[in-house]
């Protein structure tokens, strides 16, 4: 079994100008809105108001028939589940530490699914970078996503324990602009080391890594 000569992958500022719309809507504006009105107003205004525009940003995809993206299924739904458990008991640390815990979850999946054989990386290269099938069941590529789903495990840990840390001994204000910060910087990371080390792996085993076209 032999790997490919060549592998194809989308340039990088094809994959951002896709994916930066999408995040700036289903993650930063939701941010901004929750500490002005957290400012302004106080909790639940912040809590409602956060919510509201994503709710509005579904809407408004919906009655346009643009396509819903995953983020914005996954952020409107996370703040509706964490709204109603915030204003229910009267509590942030509520409203903060369900995502906390979802990390800790997300590095236990991956941890979990290296031990049933079906490496989470996997899903995540391959959405980048297509593979065939042949390829895909090489025993390097095979060892690399289990590695790189235990180094996502590994990342996703920190991330859990900064991110508790700051919950338990900073404001609300403070907890949100880090954590706003520390979440793609920990992506980031996670991603680049990841790139870094399959392009050194298909180096190493003489397949050249091309480009597609911006």
């Amino acid at each position: 079994m032999h790997l490919p000569s060549t592998l194809q992958v989308p340039h990088w500022r094809t994959v951002l100008r896709h994916a930066m719309p999408n995040v700036v809507e289903g993650k930063i504006v939701p941010i901004v809105v929750f500490l002005v009105l957290l400012q302004l107003f106080g909790t639940t205004p912040a809590l409602l108001g956060a919510l509201a525009w994503s709710l509005l940003a579904l809407g408004r995809r919906s009655l346009k028939r643009q396509r819903i993206t995953g983020l914005l299924v996954l952020t409107t739904v996370g703040l509706t589940a964490r709204t109603v458990a915030a204003l229910l008991t009267g509590s942030l640390l509520v409203y903060f530490l369900q995502p906390t815990v979802t990390t800790a979850l997300v590095g236990l999946a991956f941890v979990a699914s290296v031990a049933l054989g079906r490496p989470l990386a996997e899903k995540l290269v391959l959405d980048l970078c297509p593979i065939d099938e042949e390829t895909r069941a090489h025993p390097a590529l095979r060892r690399f996503f289990q590695h790189v789903t235990l180094w996502w495990a590994f990342t996703s840990a920190v991330n859990f324990a900064i991110t508790l840390w700051l919950l338990l001994s900073h404001s609300p204000t403070t907890f949100v602009l880090v954590k706003s910060v520390l979440g793609p910087i920990t992506t980031t990371v996670t991603l680049g080391v990841a790139f870094v080390w399959f392009r050194s792996l298909m180096a190493r085993s003489g397949t050249r890594v091309v480009f597609l076209p911006a």
